[in-house]
Parts: structure tokens; sequence; C-alpha cells
């Protein structure tokens, strides 16, 4: 069907809304909150793409997706070429439709956005690899690539691992991923919650690459189980991706309380090992009737939100700044609210305060306001004098930020790292030692899956030119 509707009528089409689950419905369990669209809406929406020359979303697209491509397609109901174009560059399209920021990358650069709503890529790169995932043989399969003869090790089975192994085994390279965890998905399965991001759309996105010819080997810490050295002599290439999975600490009295949580921690139990959601779970998680978690990016919403579905009555976010400083995506702020999440801001914490038992029983806080801008851009807060005020916390969550595990780059001296820990990596991902790249949160210290999954595309491509040159 050709995709031929006037100019003036695609500038008139509205943007589309994403149904959701009722708050208090979902503010009681895991369910998605997004519910996705119908076809006669994204057929619609992809309809409000004007198919400008210059293609300024692709620009936006860390992973560089042929947008206008895969909405032409879209609008055509072509479904079979939309999904084979959207797969073709993108790894984990499910996943990046539901948690890729697209309002600040690929939707930011939207020509639409100029004078109105900007299309809705997000939403229609979720729907299309929805499509694609409920309709496997009506996607053409690629052409097998001739093998190439090299081994390629990748470490870490999260988004940036995962999208180079994709692309590494495309050129027709052996690759082996080996994950410390007993699963995969990295962040997306231990970090994300089920209600932003079903467990079961990672195992069809990791599905479709060990169908390329990807092994994937669990319970294999690098560090610990081989060595970096190890890898090298036994493969042709290595990428590392491990992430930044090691929590930075509040620094304040208190913290090693009973009923005080890493963000990673309390996600991990929830999510990885189902705690608090499956009556058969083996793994514990404290439900708190007042919890307070502090941070403002969107790893604190994930918190503040699972903390409301196990029971608490009160959720509250604890952020030094106002909320026009926070960090988090606006859509996740707008479910938090909608969930009962109380949002305390304008607040440092100072202290948490043990019950006689060595509980945690409130949070001493410090009333902040903001004063000039720091380095980062945002307002620095400035502490209020004679301002401090306690909030009752049985369960205080710390999602103030991660940094790199030193576990891997203990065991690899000769590996360049920066002043953070993080490894040292030059513009094509290569990292000091030959024949070993570097990507993701292990690089940039906590970061989106999406800035992770372009390091991973980026470091495939360099590691094929570095084994055929």
């Amino acid at each position: 069907m050709p995709n031929n509707i006037a100019m003036k009528e695609r500038l008139a089409i509205p943007r589309v809304h994403m149904p959701e689950l009722d708050a208090a419905e979902r503010s009681a369990n895991f369910a998605e909150v997004n519910r996705g669209l119908t076809m006669a809406e994204a057929v619609m929406e992809a309809k409000r793409c004007i198919q400008c020359k210059h293609r300024p979303c692709v620009d936006g697209c860390p992973v560089g997706v042929s947008i206008p491509e895969f909405l032409d397609a879209l609008a055509r109901e072509d479904l079979p070429a939309s999904a084979r174009i959207l797969q073709g560059d993108n790894a984990l399209p499910a996943v990046c439709g539901r948690v890729c920021p697209q309002e600040t990358q690929c939707e930011a650069k939207c020509v639409r956005g100029l004078k109105g709503d900007s299309v809705a890529i997000g939403y229609l790169e979720r729907f299309v690899a929805d499509w694609a995932m409920a309709n496997p043989s009506r996607i053409a399969a690629g052409k097998v690539p001739q093998a190439s003869g090299r081994k390629v090790a990748v470490v870490g089975a999260g988004p940036a691992g995962l999208t180079a192994a994709g692309e590494l085994a495309r050129a027709g390279h052996d690759v082996t991923v080996f994950e410390a965890l007993h699963d995969t998905g990295g962040v997306l399965r231990y970090g994300i919650p089920e209600f932003r991001l079903p467990k079961d759309i990672i195992d069809v996105e990791v599905s479709r690459l060990t169908e390329l010819g990807v092994t994937i080997e669990c319970n294999v810490i690098i560090g610990k189980t081989l060595t970096l050295e190890q890898l090298r002599a036994d493969f042709d290439a290595v990428f590392i991706a491990n992430g930044a999975g090691l929590p930075v600490m509040l620094d304040i009295p208190g913290e090693n309380l009973k009923g005080v949580y890493s963000a990673n921690e309390f996600l991990t139990r929830v999510n990885l090992m189902e705690a608090g959601r499956n009556p058969s779970a083996t793994t514990p998680i404290i439900r708190g009737r007042n919890v307070t978690v502090i941070g403002g990016g969107n790893t604190a919403m994930d918190c503040v939100r699972t903390a409301r579905r196990l029971g608490a009555e009160r959720a509250m976010i604890v952020y030094r700044r106002s909320e026009a400083e926070m960090p988090a995506r606006v859509e996740e702020i707008k479910h938090a609210k909608e969930e009962g999440v109380e949002f305390v801001m304008l607040t440092a914490p100072l202290e948490i305060v043990a019950d006689s038992n060595g509980w945690s029983s409130h949070l001493r806080c410090r009333r902040m306001e903001l004063g000039p801008a720091d380095e980062s851009g945002r307002r620095k807060p400035v502490p209020v004098e004679g301002s401090e005020f306690d909030l009752p916390a049985d369960v205080v969550v710390n999602a103030i930020g991660t940094r790199a595990n030193p576990l891997l780059t203990a065991t690899a001296p000769d590996l360049e790292l920066n002043r953070w820990g993080n490894i040292t990596v030059d513009d094509s991902g290569a990292t000091n030692l030959p024949g070993v790249f570097a990507g993701g949160d292990m690089v940039r210290g906590g970061a989106t899956v999406i800035l992770a999954m372009g390091d991973g595309k980026r470091g495939a491509a360099a590691i094929n030119s570095y084994l055929n040159c």
C-alpha cells in the first residue's frame, strides 16, 4: 500500500497517546504499565513522519537506526519490511522501544518537534519489534554469514555485550559471551523492573542472538573464574562490557544498618531473584511500610515504584535538588506520581537512625536551597541551616549511582584505567591492550541502555576491522 498521504494531512495528525494500565491497579502488581499501540494507531502515527531529507532523527540515535525507512514501511503497513529494517540496525529493538530515552535523543531531533509534537518514534519501535516477536515466520531470515574463522570473547551479557555479540556474529565471527550472573540481560534483567520491561522480552531478544550462533556461558566471572589474559590467549579479540555495578555509598552514619539497601541489591533481589513477587522465591526482601529512596534518576524511580508494589504505605523519593533538575525521564516521574509516590524535594540525607534493635527507623534530613550552577550545569544545592527534620524509614534505598567494579581490572594490571576505575578507550572502543576493546558503563560510568548499545555496535565494528586488517 503506497504511503502517499499529503503533507498537509500529515501535519494535521495529532501525536498518539500511549495507553496505560490504571494507576490504582498497577501500583499493586508488576504488570507492564504501557500497554502498546494498536495497528491503526501505529500506522497513523508513522504517517506523521514527513520523511525529511537530512534525517536528524538518525543522528540522534546512538545505534543509528534507519528511522525514516522503518517508519515509511510501517506507514505503508508493510510490517515485515519495517521489522527487517529495525532488526538489522538494532539488536534489542523491543527493549529500546520500552526503556530508551527517545525524548532526549531521536525524538528531540525530530523536525516535527520544532512546531509541535515530535513523532513517537519510541512507541513505534516497540510496536514493530513486538509484532516481529509475534510473527517471526513472516520475516525472511537473513543470509548466513560466511565463517571468518576468528573467535571473539564478550565479557557481560548486558546491552553493550549483547549488541556487540550480535554484530560480530553477523560478520561471521565465532562469538562467546561470558556472563557472571545465572541469566542474561545484565542491567536489563536485574535493574529494570518487570512493569517497565517484561523479562520474556529479554528472553526473546537473546534467543535471536543465539539463533545467529552466539554462545552464552553464564556463571563465569572474568577476574575470578577466568582472567582477561586467559581470554586473550584463547580468543582473537575481546570486548569487555561488564558494566559498573558497584554502588556509590552515601557516606553518612547508619548506612550499614539493617533495612538499608543499595539500589542494585534491592532491584536484583526483586527482578532477578523474584523476591517479594513470587511466593516460592527463596531470596528475601524487606517489605517496609515507610520506604525512602535517595536519588533522582531512573534507577531511583524504579526502586520507589517497586517499593510501592511491594506494599509500602509511604514510598518516598528524597532528592537534594528540585524536580526540574531530576535526571529521571519525565514519563517515569509522571507514572510514579500517579502511583502514589511522594517527592521530598530539596532535601539531603544526614543520617539513618536505628531503633533499639539495630534496624533503620527514620532518615534524618536537611532542607536545601539552590545556589549557582555547578560543573554539571545544574544549580548547586546549598544547606539551609537549622532545617533538620526526620522522615519515617524502615527501609532506605541508596540510588545515587554506581561505579566500576574492580574485580576484572584487578587481575589485569596492564589495562589502562581512568581515575574513577573505568577502562580507558579511544574513539573506536580500543583499549591500550592489542585486541582488547571495551564499552558500556565500564567505560562511561552509569549511563543509559542505548548509549551502552551504541558502544557495543561501535566496538564490534572496530573489532571487525582489527580482525580483517
